[in-house]
């Protein structure tokens, strides 16, 4: 995309010349390149696109994300959110935006789909103005951003809606849904730590690395936000964590309630099965063999040593678990 001088941006059309960096004149452009393209490293050493030590580096494979600044120009890897083709974007991004930054250029590039660059590229055609490069970089965080802040707006309903399960003891399949949110919730603070540390380091460059003071005044905006959307994220963590320890707390008392109900009913009929064992027995000898009544006495039997069983679990204060 080349941008004018009063900061709108219209896509360059195929075959179109491409001017050298530094000799743009009024406006900028943006390169945005598939970093799995085997022509690149080539256009990188030529120091077409910024100093080829600074674009190497930026540039290269290493996915963990950093600042660098050389000859006046700002190379890093910043986090992003992966969109799969016909699909939701995934929390789980593992994304990575690599770019370079001049006077009257930036180049981005990524090896995986992201979504910081279409959006950013989608609200340039609508007419967005950006007259700068680093104005540019913060619309593409910006969106970034606005993206797991929504993300986690998503994830902070589902946690409300399981907490009203979990205090009215509606409990149905809470435990599943809290472990997907609890991991992209961490997945999501992880990004912004590394967001966090890129941005506070453009923030606090000194003077003699050439960094523009614009660039300065963004990146502190920048971080921020970044700060505090990362602190909403580590409460969502905490959170989710907390109700799992609630909710592993409830269904230990479920099953206490169980196992006492099913020791109850295990102690009381072992008497009046051990009466109708002893009956049962083919031998000779037994009680109440000649006696016409002898069924309804050994039934009785076996009820009365249900009721001492009873009396002595009471007597003894064997009590259910209390709430």
């Amino acid at each position: 995309m080349r941008f004018d001088e009063s900061g709108r941006g219209h896509l360059v059309e195929r075959g179109e010349a491409m001017p050298a960096p530094g000799s743009f004149g009024e406006g900028f452009t943006w390169l945005h390149f598939n970093l799995n393209d085997a022509r690149l490293p080539a256009l990188f050493a030529e120091g077409r696109l910024g100093p080829p030590h600074l674009t190497g580096a930026a540039f290269s494979s290493d996915p963990h994300q950093r600042l660098m600044v050389e000859a006046g120009h700002i190379g890093g890897v910043v986090a992003d959110l992966v969109r799969e083709t016909g699909s939701s974007l995934k929390v789980d991004a593992g994304g990575r935006l690599h770019f370079v930054m001049g006077p009257r250029l930036l180049v981005s590039g990524r090896r995986h789909p992201v979504l910081g660059p279409d959006l950013a590229r989608d609200a340039a055609a609508e007419g967005r103005g950006i007259l700068a490069p680093i104005q540019l970089l913060d619309v593409i965080v910006e969106q970034v951003v606005t993206s797991m802040a929504e993300t986690g707006a998503r994830l902070a309903d589902e946690l409300d809606e399981i907490e009203d399960h979990i205090l009215d003891e509606r409990v149905r399949g809470e435990r599943r849904r809290l472990g997907p949110i609890r991991r992209d919730a961490v997945r999501l603070h992880r990004q912004l730590l590394g967001l966090r540390a890129v941005f506070h380091r453009l923030e606090t460059a000194a003077a003699d690395e050439q960094v523009p003071d614009v660039a300065i005044t963004a990146a502190a905006r920048i971080a921020q936000r970044l700060d505090a959307l990362d602190r909403d994220m580590v409460l969502l963590a905490d959170r989710s964590r907390l109700m799992q320890e609630e909710l592993s707390s409830y269904l230990a008392q479920a099953s206490n309630r169980q196992l006492y109900t099913l020791s109850v009913l295990t102690a009381l009929f072992l008497p009046p099965t051990l009466v109708t064992g002893l009956f049962g027995m083919n031998t000779k000898g037994l009680p109440l063999t000649e006696n016409d009544s002898g069924s309804y006495v050994a039934i009785a039997i076996a009820c009365i040593s249900a009721l001492v069983a009873f009396v002595l679990i009471r007597g003894l204060g064997i009590r259910p678990p209390r709430d």
